[in-house]
């Protein structure tokens, strides 16, 4: 009867210890550029994108604009820039800025970073090769149809981390 308690007893403590010892793995992607976002940084918090007048937060995985006098956040952009080309249009990498309202910047950005600006080129990590240039801009939830651009645009490397 001893010997059936201490096998019991063990047979506990080893199905104790390994319940204490049993990890949970959860992979999630937050904090990866978009197939859309510029090639040569590696450590990104925000976006701004002058064309559109918005801002993406790279760890949400959100576009952030203003709508009625109201910042929103939403997975794509307005529907007035449905048909935006993320891969083409300019993005102003915010490396200064690690917050979460980017846009209390908004009045200056708006004025330095004006509709049609262009800094140095820039390459869509999404647009590699050089495929045809028969595609679909925007698909409404933030990526690009197609197989490339040709490089149109986009011929430049980044500015290795430094923002604009």
């Amino acid at each position: 009867m001893k010997t059936l308690k201490m096998i019991t007893l063990g047979i506990m403590m080893l199905f104790a210890s390994n319940s204490m010892n049993a990890q949970i793995s959860v992979n999630v992607n937050l904090g990866l550029q978009p197939s859309w976002g510029p090639v040569g940084y590696s450590s990104v918090d925000y976006y701004y994108i002058p064309d559109v007048q918005s801002y993406y937060d790279v760890r949400a995985t959100q576009f952030i604009y203003l709508s009625n006098g109201a910042w929103i956040r939403s997975s794509r952009l307005p529907y007035q820039y449905r048909s935006y080309d993320l891969n083409r249009g300019y993005k102003v990498v915010l490396n200064d800025y690690h917050g979460s309202r980017p846009y209390d910047n908004y009045k200056s950005h708006k004025v330095k970073y004006y509709k049609g600006y262009k800094g140095r080129p820039q390459q869509s990590l999404g647009n590699r090769n050089h495929g045809n240039d028969n595609h679909k801009s925007y698909n409404g939830n933030g990526n690009s149809k197609g197989n490339g651009n040709k490089g149109h645009g986009n011929g430049g490397h980044g500015n290795k981390g430094k923002g604009h």
